[in-house]
């Protein structure tokens, strides 16, 4: 019996995500009461947990950078699905909705998560210590993408209100797709090395020596759960959404914090394996997971919400407002005094919780 509940144990997230995406099926589009909210949001817990699970075990397999894009890629794909899918659902009160999850993504990865990963890392190992070339690179990029997607629809004249014309908006959607795409490239082919964890002396570590190596098999069974807990995840999301709009509502807060509250369940995986990556010493691989998040965030899903918006009937707002430019700009200055020296101490993972904690302060209360 012992024996028995050991291999249950040890086979639980293969089961999670089968059982989070048949409850997917059973409570898609159907209003639910309390205590299957209840239920949804263990599983969805748990379908987290699992997806972070397989995304180390596929990571360890392919090696660094590519692990960390995998699951970038992977949980942003979903997201864009999730949120296409609410704004057809939601008319036009959710117009805001693409621009708001897009820029709580970034204030997550780029503040909360980073920050965390560098303040756990440098407690824990005296500095955090990184490339800043790679990750000044991942930078630059997400501060372009973020500035051409969200910040110049509020400047731009063609169309009254915070939004693109059709060829504005065209053209933020290639542009966020070519930058994507070449950072995807550097990342992974021309200059792979720059996206590496390094040890203290600045020695490039190419290997993770921290488990066996898993099999090719034990690979691909990994990527076929993590595809499946990644659309538990997603989809349970959606399900519980009218329990947290209801929730906002009825405690008189700002409806965009329902993007904030989405943004920060559908990045869970990545901020968990960042926080693991970051204990053990691999800042780089921490920094990959969190500035790529933000980069596939605003990459994938301006180009699919333009695409959407053909047919979708409401107004697609993008453009931020004064207090959110602000703290972007912010993000960005900080985020490069953090980058170029390679190294941070307690001190720089303190100041980007301190303008995750500002943005989520100005969320509830703006």
């Amino acid at each position: 019996m012992i024996t028995g509940l050991r291999a249950l144990t040890a086979r639980w997230t293969t089961v999670v995500p089968v059982l989070a995406v048949v409850l997917l099926v059973f409570t898609w589009g159907r209003d639910l009461p309390g205590a299957v909210v209840a239920l949804v949001t263990l599983v969805l817990a748990g379908a987290v947990l699992a997806a972070v699970h397989h995304a180390e075990v596929i990571a360890h397999r392919v090696g660094e950078p590519f692990g960390s894009l995998v699951l970038a890629v992977a949980v942003t794909i979903i997201e864009v699905a999730l949120i296409v899918t609410l704004m057809a659902d939601g008319g036009d009160k959710s117009s805001t909705l693409a621009r708001d999850t897009v820029f709580a993504a970034v204030m997550i990865t780029c503040n909360g998560i980073l920050g965390l990963c560098l303040l756990v890392a440098s407690l824990r190992h005296g500095t955090a210590v990184f490339n800043p070339e790679g990750t000044g690179a991942a930078l630059a990029t997400v501060a372009t993408l973020a500035t051409l997607s969200l910040v110049l629809p509020t400047f731009t004249t063609s169309k009254p209100g915070p939004e693109f014309s059709t060829v504005q908006l065209t053209f933020a959607a290639l542009s966020s797709l070519v930058l994507y795409g070449l950072f995807v490239a550097t990342q992974t082919v021309r200059h792979r090395d720059y996206f590496l964890p390094v040890t203290h002396e600045g020695a490039v570590l190419d290997a993770d020596d921290h488990a066996d190596l898993p099999s090719v098999r034990t690979a691909y069974v990994s990527l076929g759960l993590l595809g499946l807990a990644l659309i538990g995840v997603v989809g349970l999301a959606k399900g519980v959404s009218p329990t947290i709009e209801s929730g906002v509502e009825s405690a008189g807060l700002h409806h965009a914090v329902v993007g904030v509250v989405i943004a920060l369940l559908v990045l869970l995986p990545e901020t968990i394996a960042a926080l693991r990556a970051a204990r053990r010493d691999r800042v780089q691989t921490s920094l990959n997971l969190a500035l790529g998040s933000a980069m596939a965030s605003i990459g994938l899903t301006i180009p699919a919400v333009a695409l959407a918006s053909v047919w979708l009937s409401g107004p697609l707002v993008l453009g931020l407002g004064s207090t959110h430019m602000v703290l972007l700009a912010l993000t960005v200055v900080v985020g490069s005094l953090t980058v170029v020296p390679g190294r941070a101490t307690p001190l720089q993972g303190g100041v980007h919780l301190v303008l995750f904690a500002a943005y989520l302060e100005l969320a509830v209360n703006p």
